[in-house]
This record gives C-alpha cells, structure tokens and sequence, in this order.
C-alpha cells in the first residue's frame, strides 16, 4: 500500500516520534486516510508509540 510506504518514509525523515496531523501535513495525504493506514499498521507491528499519542517505525 503506497499510504504505508509514504508514512513510515516521513517517519524516518523526521527522526523523531510524530502525530497523525503532523504526518498528514508532511505526507500531503488526508487525515483519515493516515488514520486508517496507522491502524492497520499498529495491528501488523509496524509502527509503535514510544510516547503517548506518537508514533515511529518499530525498526529504525
């Protein structure tokens, strides 16, 4: 899935834990559309939450 891809590259490039917003704002993509690409990435395990609310690969 292209959404999954283009999330986990802003992640990597910020280098830091980042909120759904911020990925929408970095990535271009719609909110909603991240949040349900987060979801199913949280459910396969790759993204995790270091910090409440926050998000990052699971490998970096």
């Amino acid at each position: 899935m292209k959404e999954k891809e283009l999330i986990l590259d802003a992640m990597k490039k910020a280098g830091e834990a980042l909120n759904a917003g911020k990925i929408a704002e970095l990535t271009g993509l719609d909110r909603k559309t991240v949040d349900k690409a987060m979801a199913e990435m949280k459910k396969d395990g790759s993204i995790i939450s270091p910090v409440r609310c926050k998000w990052e690969p699971a490998q970096k």
